[in-house]
């Protein structure tokens, strides 16, 4: 898989993590997902359409989406409820709007968008139909795990 397009994902959850929640992610080295269970408590999951068809998932821990919203409200979240729902959708629909606008300056058109949320480590996310590998990016941040997972079709 071409780094050149799972790099925008990469730069997008550093920069919208930092700048919504001042959460510092780290990413840590990148390996190919087997089977299809969730890498997370809670999913978001992308759509990838245009000129590349894929999808992606942002996946974070109970422990790391608790902290990361709690950090962008500013109050004190003990509990996976629907405002944990609505800023996965949230993170999930930045990072998909900073991808779209990177892959777009490497002159492909795309759109990716918010497919849905899913809950629950023991989910299976499937990618998109006839996908090649799934690349997962793990990240360590101050508030607990999370990670992200980029299929393109072939």
């Amino acid at each position: 898989m071409d780094a050149a397009l799972v790099n925008p994902f990469i730069e997008g959850t550093l920069h919208i993590l930092d700048t919504t929640a001042f959460v510092k992610v780290k990413p840590e080295s990148p390996f190919l997902k087997s089977g299809s269970k969730a890498q997370g408590d809670i999913s978001g999951v992308l759509e990838i359409s245009g000129d590349l068809k894929g999808s992606a998932v942002i996946s974070f821990s109970e422990k790391s989406i608790l902290g990361i919203v709690s950090a962008m409200f500013g109050e004190d979240m003990t509990e996976i409820n629907d405002e944990i729902l609505d800023a996965v959708g949230e993170i999930s629909n930045m990072v998909a709007g900073h991808v779209t606008t990177k892959i777009a300056e490497m002159d492909k058109k795309v759109k990716v968008k918010l497919d849905r949320v899913c809950t629950g480590a023991d989910q299976d996310i499937d990618h998109i139909e006839g996908g090649g590998d799934v690349i997962v990016i793990p990240f360590k941040t101050t508030k607990g795990k999370l990670v992200i997972e980029v299929c393109y079709g072939v």
